[in-house]
């Protein structure tokens, strides 16, 4: 019987214990979530296409995990797709996929890892929230947007509990430096009856 990992996910904390989660779950992480019904990446996908229905526009799937969003966002319609996540094991679980134009290893150190602009759209899926990517990422992901450029995103029910993420995006919107053009409360983890909220912000 091979080990569970999602439910440790949550009371992860440090970026070297979350790295070595990550690495460790890559091998059963597509079985694992499959098995608890994980729906996110389709409909974050979905809300981007409605928003931005172009084949050719270029997206960066940020932690891109094993590739699950990437093939989410090839099915909504995406054909210029490129991957970036902290885990080199998620990462070749990814290569298999055949989902992205590139794939690329985040150093997290990197406080500006994304060329400002080359991106029309970035995909968060799953990735912004506890046991994830810490609030500052939302920061740096929104900086590397040009004027109009797309934020795709989640906040699971964890995350939406946590006023340092759910802060953020307030940050944002409330001075006027991006603009909300979707957001819908859907299932998130169908099998452990967890929610979450899909958003797609425009950069001002």
């Amino acid at each position: 019987m091979s080990d569970k990992f999602l439910d440790k996910t949550y009371g992860l904390s440090t970026t070297e214990e979350t790295r070595d989660h990550y690495d460790q779950w890559a091998a059963s992480y597509d079985a694992e979530v499959g098995e608890n019904g994980y729906v996110t990446p389709g409909r974050v996908a979905d809300a981007l296409w409605g928003v931005l229905p172009e084949t050719q526009a270029p997206i960066l799937d940020f932690g891109c995990g094993t590739g699950l969003s990437g093939l989410a966002l090839r099915r909504a319609g995406f054909e210029v797709i490129d991957g970036m996540d902290p885990s080199p094991e998620m990462l070749e679980g990814a290569r298999t996929k055949s989902a992205y134009r590139a794939l690329k290893l985040l150093d997290v150190e990197d406080r500006a890892p994304i060329a400002s602009g080359s991106y029309k759209a970035i995909a968060a899926i799953g990735v912004l929230g506890t046991g994830a990517a810490p609030p500052e990422t939302f920061d740096l992901l929104v900086h590397a947007l040009g004027r109009g450029g797309l934020l795709a995103f989640s906040y699971n029910d964890h995350t939406l509990a946590d006023r340092n993420f759910t802060g953020k995006l307030n940050e944002w919107l409330d001075c006027g430096a991006a603009r909300l053009l979707f957001r819908e409360y859907g299932p998130h983890l169908t099998g452990m009856d967890m929610g979450a909220d899909v958003y797609v912000l425009e950069k001002a």
